[in-house]
């Protein structure tokens, strides 16, 4: 793409020209190396046509895709505030070379605002489903200290953190799922399309049938018949299982049931904590007050009983005792975690260690996960093997019996 430029150099001297690059970054850093101050930057090309942009406001996004276009977006953006483009120029940089879509629409929103006056986290903050209040408050924190960059590129590795935690999670589920619906598959169409000829046979043989045989023809034979009422069952299931989660009772129920689940609690209770310590070791590092930082990591904070447990550090904070005396109260923290925290209390140095803390958390789930998935697939497979097996000795034990009859 080509890009004009204003730039000045060592001497001072105004330089306006156009320079060939693939983005923005890449043609900043070139004229970085020209040694050239880089202070205005704009595409050559005609801007899109504002309906254009405006669609973008009606298209959704799910969340995935939202986290990684804003990991994309901070990365990109670090690099050109680092850089020493200014902020407006950057903003404009980024917006060109994204497609349309929400994201554009939203950072030429953000840069409009900027150059009417707007602080960078106000703006941001106007848009919550991309900019939570966590990003915002660490983004003003930069701006507020004159460290914008620094703190750009903590959240540059938050979102990346969040991003390779969820494809692990998502990574490992993939094939014990596959195997889900590849055993479901099976049985579906054993007792759509092969049992009624079975049941056919046997009807027409007039033979005993086990009561094994019998209970799967009649599954089959309903199956067949009400089809449209199982349809509508689980549609109506799936629905309402949904609204009900997202109720302050479901959520409750649905939260402390993940906790209480044997073997796959401990992984909830791990990620949990892996993510509240990364939040608060972040905000306490980069000088957020811990009243501040205790907030702002309980709304980021998506366990009903983990953002509780918050909600007593805050409580004791303001009494005047430390975090660790309200994590220790808890069997949700384990107790290596309170005596870390407590270390880290007494050295002044909690924002660090808790980072530290969540990187090691973060490892050994990441273990954790893939060893509980080896184990789940053979389980899996074992009991489609033992599923497929029960049906087809079931409907060929008639056969058996009917052939040693014949025999004798």
């Amino acid at each position: 793409m080509k890009l004009a430029y204003r730039a000045y150099d060592k001497s001072g001297r105004e330089v306006t020209d156009t320079i060939e690059a693939t983005d923005a970054v890449e043609a900043t850093q070139s004229l970085r190396q020209r040694g050239l101050f880089v202070t205005e930057l704009d595409d050559v090309a005609a801007p899109a046509p504002v309906e254009e942009e405006a669609s973008g406001r009606q298209k959704r996004q799910s969340r995935r895709q939202r986290l990684r276009d804003l990991s994309m977006f901070t990365r990109q953006l670090h690099v050109l505030v680092m850089s020493g483009t200014q902020l407006v120029q950057a903003l404009g940089a980024l917006k060109r070379q994204v497609k349309p879509g929400p994201l554009r629409y939203i950072i030429g929103e953000i840069r409009k605002d900027v150059e009417e006056g707007t602080p960078l986290a106000e703006a941001m903050g106007a848009h919550p489903q991309y900019f939570d209040n966590v990003y915002c408050s660490l983004v003003a924190v930069g701006e507020s200290a004159g460290n914008l960059s620094t703190m750009l590129e903590r959240l540059t590795k938050l979102t990346q953190k969040r991003i390779h935690v969820r494809n692990c999670i998502v990574g490992a589920l993939v094939y014990p799922a596959l195997l889900v619906v590849a055993a479901l598959s099976v049985l579906g169409i054993l007792l759509v399309f092969v049992i009624p000829r079975f049941g056919m046979l046997f009807e027409s043989l007039d033979v005993p049938l086990p009561p094994t045989t019998q209970v799967i023809i009649t599954l089959s034979d309903g199956l067949r018949s009400y089809w449209w009422a199982l349809l509508i069952l689980i549609v109506a299931g799936v629905v309402g299982l949904k609204f009900w989660s997202r109720s302050p009772g479901g959520k409750r129920t649905m939260d402390t049931m993940a906790l209480k689940t044997p073997q796959f609690g401990s992984i909830v209770q791990s990620f949990a904590t892996a993510r509240i310590t990364r939040l608060l070791g972040l905000l306490l590092d980069s000088q957020v007050p811990v009243l501040e930082a205790l907030r702002l990591t309980r709304a980021g904070t998506t366990n009903v009983h983990y953002a509780e447990l918050v909600t007593k550090a805050e409580e004791a904070v303001v009494k005047g005792e430390p975090i660790s005396s309200a994590f220790r109260q808890s069997d949700l923290i384990s107790p290596s975690i309170c005596e870390a925290i407590t270390s880290g209390e007494q050295s002044g140095q909690v924002g660090t260690l808790l980072l530290n803390i969540a990187d090691f958390m973060d490892e050994e789930n990441e273990v954790i996960v893939q060893a509980l998935t080896s184990i789940i697939e053979p389980v899996i497979l074992i009991l489609l093997g033992v599923l497929v097996a029960f049906v087809a000795v079931s409907m060929f034990m008639p056969l058996f019996d009917l052939t040693a009859m014949t025999g004798g």
